[in-house]
């Protein structure tokens, strides 16, 4: 609808706009990460996305930047392999003192009641 306010010709209106809301909207991680990865499938066009998703496309493109930087955790894709992190429980020093032992190295997983445990010696080149 046009607005003529300086046309003599039609009656003033007074137009009233409310607006709701605390200011910027709120992205929940969760949904930020949901649409980031839509955005990385191949073909895929942030611009269409991010109207799709009622956000900017400057948004998207941060919250990709803050994916690659590991801000933001994007979820799994079905069937993807994922790698997880090693958590050595001994010291720094005694794991970087080196050993002639043959069963020097110890590497035990464990995953939902299961235990997965590696021994053997690690040649590294130097």
């Amino acid at each position: 609808m046009d607005d003529h306010s300086d046309d003599i010709r039609r009656p003033l209106t007074q137009r009233i706009e409310v607006y709701a809301g605390a200011g910027r909207k709120q992205w929940p991680d969760d949904l930020k990460a949901r649409i980031v990865a839509e955005s990385l499938e191949p073909g895929a066009v942030v611009t269409d996305i991010a109207r799709r998703h009622g956000c900017r496309p400057q948004q998207v493109h941060d919250w990709r930047r803050r994916a690659r930087l590991g801000q933001l955790v994007l979820p799994a894709a079905a069937g993807a392999l994922s790698f997880v992190p090693l958590v050595s429980e001994s010291s720094p020093s005694a794991a970087a003192a080196p050993s002639s032992s043959p069963e020097a190295a110890v590497v035990t997983v464990e995953l939902q009641g299961h235990e997965l445990r590696c021994e053997g010696r690690l040649d590294l080149p130097c």
